[in-house]
């Protein structure tokens, strides 16, 4: 996958065929000459005289033409640096989990190639991010894949044949002994339908062969049946063929979604939507518990949320209400690449 074009271009302020603006030294060199040249012409061609010492009205006058000076270069030279101060609080203001935020070029000559190289600036880290982060995922899925397998292969064909061993030991046991001999084998199938769970959330078969729709039927249900929260869904179905990463994404996004409501919403619903429109996929998880009030660090999940929607070129949205809380994903139908 070849790395995303950049997200959105920054509007210049000006049309093509005017003249270069001038420099910052120079508009600010201009307003102050400006200003001295109009204080000069004043004092030459007004009938003001000053003694010594300054008189009253003389200094009162002398006070108030400083103020309107300071007050008119104060207004012009903040026009100047306004441009600047826009870059600054973009500086402060800027996330690579929320692309496409530009700022506008306006202002001199260097303030614009200042705006301008900032902007391909942020073309560049967020390409690298996509780029770094899709690796990044790629290598967690893969080890989740390569660990269900070993847990369904090799573990649970263990734990499978640790109780057909006890089945045959038990058939040669005093009738006092086989309640603990039922008990084990109790214990062994409650353990193996746990490791087969853990398997199905690491690497959902389901998502390989039935697609999208079906893994969230599959994990609403099973999700439901463990916590006692009521869970209900509307899936488009067929959906349109989609790029396994955005299948993936959408798949992740809304187990954390669910695991969130379990651990700390206190919910007792939650409905889950999943549409599409146009070339967009939209993905819906809204719960009626009292949203993030009760997480003490809510940036891990829904940071790792937002990472796994930009790498797909989607949105991530997180919205408290007093009915709960939804979070929603808008992806493309197919990864950007």
């Amino acid at each position: 996958m070849s790395e995303a074009a950049p997200a959105s271009r920054p509007v210049t302020g000006g049309a093509r065929g005017r003249l270069p603006a001038l420099s910052l030294f120079w508009q600010v060199f201009l307003i102050n000459a400006v200003l001295l040249v109009a204080a000069a012409a004043t004092l030459a061609l007004t009938p003001v005289t000053i003694n010594s010492p300054v008189s009253e009205p003389q200094a009162i006058g002398i006070c108030v033409g400083l103020v309107a000076m300071l007050v008119v270069d104060y207004l012009l030279l903040r026009r100047s640096f306004r441009p600047l101060e826009s870059v600054s609080a973009s500086m402060r203001e800027a996330d690579l989990l929320r692309p496409g935020r530009r700022v506008p070029e306006m202002g001199s000559s260097e303030v614009a190639t200042v705006v301008r190289s900032y902007n391909r600036m942020l073309d560049r880290l967020e390409a690298e991010r996509r780029e770094s982060g899709r690796r990044a995922i790629e290598a967690q899925e893969g080890e989740r894949a390569r660990i269900a397998t070993e847990l369904h292969d090799e573990v649970g064909q263990s734990l499978t044949g640790i109780l057909l061993m006890l089945e045959r030991l038990q058939q040669g046991v005093e009738a006092e002994q086989r309640q603990a001999f039922e008990g084990a084998q109790a214990s062994v199938r409650d353990t193996l339908e746990e490791v087969r769970r853990i398997a199905q959330e690491l690497r959902p078969g389901a998502l390989d062969h039935l697609g999208l729709a079906s893994a969230l039927r599959t994990l609403l249900r099973g999700f439901s049946e463990r916590t006692g929260i009521e869970a209900e869904w509307q899936l488009d179905e067929p959906l349109p063929a989609l790029d396994p990463d955005v299948e993936v994404a959408c798949y992740r996004i809304a187990q954390e979604s669910l695991t969130n409501v379990a651990r700390h919403s206190g919910a007792t619903r939650v409905n889950v939507r999943l549409v599409h429109s146009g070339r967009d996929l939209l993905l819906t998880v809204g719960d009626n518990g009292h949203g993030m009030s009760g997480i003490s660090h809510p940036g891990g999940g829904i940071r790792g949320m937002r990472e796994r929607a930009v790498i797909i070129g989607g949105e991530l949205l997180v919205a408290e209400s007093e009915d709960g809380l939804t979070v929603q994903l808008r992806a493309p139908l197919s990864a950007e690449a």
